[in-house]
Formats: C-alpha cells, sequence, structure tokens
C-alpha cells in the first residue's frame, strides 16, 4: 500500500523520484523483483526510505530494529547507506526473508543484520528481557497494524533517549480518514494515533509526514 507516496498521481510521483532519489543499484533490483510479486504493495516507497536514511544518518545510528521486514528492501538500503549499522530484523514469513537474505548477501551486509524469525512481539520481549533497553538508536515498525500499540510500547523500552520510532502506513491509503471504513487495520491505526497524540507530553515528540502511505516520526525525550 505504500510503495508510492499517497495523493500524488503517477506523473508526480515520477517526477518526485527523477529529482530525489538516490537509490544503490543492489536496492534498485530489489525493488523491481519486489514490484513484481502479488504481495508488491508491503514495500515502503523508495522516497519514504530515503526520508528514513537521512534520518538516521542525523543520528550516527549503530543499532536499529526493523518490525516488519518483507523482502528486505528498507534494511537493505538502510546498511548500504550505513556502514556501522548493525539491524535487528523480525518477521514472520521465511518466504520473503529467503528474497532478502539473498539481496542481504549479494549486497554483503547480511553479517551486519540479525534476522529474527518469530512474532515480533516475542523477539521485543526477549529483548527488554535480556537487557537491552535503551539500546536501540531507531525502530521502524511496519508489520501488522493491530499490534502497532504494543510495538510502540515495546520500542519506547528498547530505544534510547534522542532516537526515533517511526510507523509506516499511518494514513492507510486515505481510509483512516473515511468514517464508514470499520475494519479492524484502519480501526488499529485510528486508534494508535489517537493514543500517540494523547502519550505525546513528556514522552516524545510526534509528527505524522504524508510521505508513502503516512509516516508517523517520534523523537523519544
Amino acid at each position: 500500500m505504500s510503495a508510492s507516496s499517497i495523493g500524488l498521481d503517477d506523473r508526480l510521483q515520477e517526477y518526485l523520484l527523477d529529482v530525489s532519489l538516490h537509490e544503490p543499484e543492489a536496492c534498485a533490483r530489489l525493488r523491481e523483483q519486489t514490484l513484481a510479486m502479488p504481495d508488491a504493495n508491503m514495500i515502503s516507497s523508495p522516497e519514504q526510505v530515503q526520508l528514513l536514511v537521512l534520518l538516521f544518518k542525523l543520528l550516527d545510528a549503530r543499532n536499529g530494529l526493523e518490525i516488519g521486514t518483507f523482502t528486505g528492501y528498507t534494511s537493505l538500503r538502510l546498511t548500504i547507506a550505513m556502514p556501522a549499522l548493525k539491524m535487528t530484523c523480525c518477521d514472520l514469513s521465511k518466504e520473503f526473508t529467503d528474497v532478502a537474505n539473498q539481496h542481504w548477501r549479494a549486497a554483503n551486509v547480511r553479517g551486519r543484520i540479525d534476522l529474527q524469525l518469530a512474532p515480533a512481539q516475542q523477539t521485543l520481549d526477549r529483548l527488554i528481557d535480556e537487557g537491552f533497553e535503551g539500546a536501540f538508536d531507531f525502530a521502524y515498525i511496519d508489520a501488522d497494524k493491530t499490534g502497532y500499540k504494543a510495538y510502540v510500547e515495546s520500542c519506547l523500552s528498547l530505544v534510547r533517549s534522542g532516537g526515533l520510532i517511526t510507523l509506516d502506513n499511518m494514513l492507510w491509503n486515505g481510509s483512516v480518514a473515511d468514517p464508514e471504513d470499520s475494519s479492524d487495520d484502519t480501526v488499529a491505526l485510528r486508534d494508535v494515533s489517537s493514543w500517540l497524540r494523547g502519550r505525546a507530553q513528556g514522552r516524545f515528540d510526534l509528527s505524522l509526514v504524508p510521505i508513502g502511505d503516512g509516516l508517523t516520526i517520534l523523537r523519544k525525550y
């Protein structure tokens, strides 16, 4: 649902990419392969991932957490862009992450990626139990929408003060603003946005950016 930015027609999307996108060839190959798959709409848009690269470089990030890896496009771009970065990636699908592994290895970044094939909340709970509070510079959440609230709570423990927590699909192709849409995912995204706004004071800065399918950015105090 976020292969391009919400609200842009094809001509403007093409212009945006033409004038701003700097995508490594290894990432372009993975994106092209992913876009030919039946679940192509699960990939994050390249302009959104490029924004993440910029933001995480500003943090001088060394340890990142990704919840929902799919075919590995985001983690590939991040690890190529930041040679000192190590990623912990959470996903359930061996089928999709086999594609990721192929491209991570081809780009020589596989050794910096710890892939956890398990329910994401199980992995996050284990990291907290093992004492990794504050160990991560950022988290990128792009997984099951009904799990977002719990993922954010865990990430508020795992991400350091001054670090970023980012959430994809927060505009959900406009469905969040449609009062007739009461699907589980749409309701969950509305609820998490309201919940974040209510909890922001004293805990984090918040901005919802209309890039990709809507990117919420939290900066933890």
